[in-house]
């Protein structure tokens, strides 16, 4: 089944400046939310307190729900509606992890009992602790690390046959991560540093293909991020897996384009790169568009149709699935260009003298 017919011609590496623009100017705009909000908005399983849904017998206001709360000294929690419309659900979360987390269920049912009457269900009360919430976060930050970098090593192995040279990658940056904590960085600063050194050497190791992959990954997950800021959305740990998630279908769509580059490379060796590249995007178009059409409509009625329970995480991958399509053929392929237009004239240039 074919959408597009074949023989199409679609320019899509002549525009990449202006998608290099348009991602440059999404990237900022998250970075720019991040640091005006003091970063993400971690939920309780990375942040810790307590997290309480209740449902109540008609719809009441934040304001009402957090007066009530004021006998049990809770009136500076966050009180968001939950559910489908007419539910009347909220959720309270609970910042303070000083807080005494015995029997507070409880105490919240009572207070709000006081207030309004016994119309009051609660549905659910998570607790997670300032010291498990701190090493949930670490965790999850790392698995999205490790996730990107044994990607870089499959690529580099799978496209370009240089199982050597990211071995040595992952062992050059398994060095800088050691020596990194050994001085009490952060896990933020740490990941940071090593995406920058793992980007480096891809550079430096000739492994065009593993760098397209993680800048286009890297992409895709700063936006979805950006996207949850934008909305003030939570992460919590199924966000985590969302974001893991997109990782995984972003790169089965960047392989599929990237091995049709390499076959055409094979066939065409007298034609220009850019030509090259932009007839294999063309003819893995249709798939792509298919794949994607797919996806979004499962997505798409999960989150509209799902609940509140995965309404974020049906967001998370309704947007991972949009920016992960267009980073394969917007970001990643268009990466192997400019490392063919930098790299590989300085090389030809040399052999030349």
């Amino acid at each position: 089944m074919e959408f597009i017919k074949p023989g199409i011609n679609i320019n899509f590496v002549g525009k990449r400046k202006i998608a290099f623009l348009f991602s440059a100017i999404m990237i900022i705009a998250t970075l720019f939310l991040l640091i005006w909000r003091g970063g993400p908005n971690f939920g309780v399983d990375f942040s810790g307190g307590a997290l309480i849904q209740v449902k109540l017998d008609q719809k009441r206001t934040p304001s009402e729900i957090k007066s009530s709360l004021i006998p049990i000294h809770l009136q500076d929690s966050i009180i968001q509606e939950f559910g489908e419309e007419g539910q009347f659900e909220y959720l309270i979360r609970i910042r303070h992890t000083d807080i005494e987390l015995s029997g507070l269920g409880d105490k919240v049912k009572q207070a709000l009992i006081s207030e309004f009457g016994q119309g009051v269900e609660m549905r659910r009360v998570e607790m997670v602790g300032p010291k498990v919430g701190k090493d949930l976060r670490e965790k999850a930050l790392f698995a999205i690390f490790y996730a990107l970098l044994f990607i870089a090593i499959y690529i580099s192995g799978r496209f370009e046959l240089k199982w050597v040279m990211s071995i040595v990658m992952a062992l050059s940056l398994a060095f800088v991560v050691y020596m990194c904590s050994s001085f009490g960085m952060t896990v933020t600063w740490l990941i940071l540093i090593a995406l920058i050194v793992a980007l480096g050497l891809c550079w430096f190791l000739k492994l065009k293909y593993a760098l397209g992959a993680i800048i286009a990954l890297v992409h895709d997950v700063i936006i979805t991020v950006g996207a949850f800021a934008l909305t003030d959305r939570e992460i919590s740990l199924s966000i985590i897996a969302a974001i893991l998630t997109i990782v995984g279908y972003s790169l089965n769509d960047t392989i599929i384009v990237f091995d049709r580059i390499r076959e055409n490379l094979r066939r065409f060796r007298r034609r220009p790169f850019e030509e090259i590249m932009n007839t294999s995007i063309n003819e893995t178009l249709s798939r792509t568009i298919l794949t994607s059409t797919t996806t979004l409509a499962v997505v798409l009625t999960l989150f509209i149709l799902g609940g509140g329970v995965i309404h974020d995480f049906a967001f998370a991958i309704l947007i991972g699935v949009i920016v992960g399509t267009y980073s394969s053929i917007f970001v990643a392929s268009p990466v192997l260009l400019v490392w063919e237009s930098k790299f590989a004239k300085r090389v030809k240039g040399k052999d030349i003298s």
